[in-house]
């Protein structure tokens, strides 16, 4: 055990020596939370809003009112007809027309948008804006009530998706490159040597990891806590559990990747491939997996972080009990035990 604590200790000053791994594991989370958290963002602002309306009556007022005092539409003008509000959008004077039927006052119905689509998935967001607004109106037409983000703010979704994208790349790339680092250099063949067990070695070159990795997690909450203002409503302890089990995980690729791999290059560009274009597109982080064409569905349902990130919005954002996420944690240890144990076996096999 004390040689197994040696190496440990060896391989964590190794990595507080090194200040572009350090300036990598710590600098980049923090600006990739700051990006996707102010930068990269989906919430609705200041959207240029015309109103078309043929007879100003009280429900009408009430409407444009409240759409006007909404942080989400400027009224920049009201027109006669929607071939004037059409207009206005092709000449890039604003972005959404609403048209208020003569008689939307007497039948509290007949409201019709006309939309700049040219980015369809902000179309979207502004009509169902626009009808939430309206919809709301104090005795109008019908209540709204938004569980869990009333504000819509998009770092409610972000944030546990960085926190998936983060911990896997970090993790994975980082043991990968520490790995094949030490064959690369010949140092890896007078570590098998040494009294340790091999295994115990490469074991001992993850646990630093783990333990970065841990620190890096800590770093995520209190900056989606405290700079972005996204809630933990769920459990603190179960959020770190299902971490510590994903980083697990991270690391266990990490070392599947490092017995490929020959050389750093190679180790870099496999940990890129393999994880981050599958993380970005198929775990769920920018788009809903249940909007993707079954073939994408099938290989999203091998993608690691989205359980991971399933799991993380419903224990941070909706505040939701172990119970609720029962389905993400077994498949993530399932997935933690099948590539450690790979990974161990191809160490051992080429060991012997």
């Amino acid at each position: 055990m004390k040689q197994f604590i040696s190496f440990v200790i060896k391989e964590a000053r190794h990595i507080l020596r090194d200040r572009r791994t350090m300036l990598i594991l710590f600098g980049m989370p923090t600006v990739l939370m700051l990006i996707f958290g102010f930068a990269i963002s989906t919430d609705v602002r200041n959207v240029r809003t015309v109103v078309v309306t043929s007879q100003t009556d009280h429900l009408t007022r009430k409407a444009v009112d409240r759409l006007a005092a909404s942080e989400y539409f400027t009224i920049t003008t009201a027109v006669a007809t929607p071939q004037q509000a059409e207009r206005m959008i092709r000449n890039q004077k604003a972005d959404l027309a609403i048209v208020f039927a003569p008689d939307f006052a007497s039948k509290k119905s007949g409201i019709q948008f006309i939309v700049d689509g040219a980015d369809p998935n902000m179309a979207q967001q502004w009509t169902n804006y626009a009808q939430g607004v309206i919809a709301n109106m104090e005795g109008g037409l019908v209540n709204t009530k938004m569980l869990y983000n009333p504000q819509m703010r998009s770092a409610y979704n972000f944030v546990p998706a960085i926190m998936g994208m983060l911990l896997m790349l970090i993790c994975a790339m980082m043991t990968s490159i520490s790995v094949v680092r030490e064959k690369e250099r010949g140092t890896m063949e007078v570590l098998l040597v040494s009294p340790v067990r091999p295994l115990m070695v490469i074991i001992a070159k993850a646990v630093p990891y783990l333990v970065l990795a841990f620190l890096i997690l800590i770093v995520i909450l209190l900056m989606a806590r405290f700079v972005l203002g996204v809630p933990l409503a769920g459990s603190l302890f179960w959020i770190i559990i299902v971490s510590l089990i994903y980083i697990l995980l991270a690391l266990s690729l990490g070392l599947l990747i490092s017995n490929i791999a020959k050389t750093q290059l190679v180790a870099l560009l496999a940990s890129a491939m393999v994880l981050l274009m599958p993380v970005v597109m198929l775990s769920g982080m920018l788009f809903p997996v249940e909007s993707m064409p079954t073939i994408l569905r099938w290989i999203a349902a091998f993608i690691p972080p989205r359980y991971y990130i399933d799991a993380m919005r419903k224990l941070m954002i909706m505040g939701v009990g172990i119970d609720e996420i029962t389905k993400e944690v077994t498949v993530l240890v399932i997935m933690t035990v099948l590539f450690l144990t790979i990974a161990l076996k191809k160490f051992n096999t080429r060991l012997e």
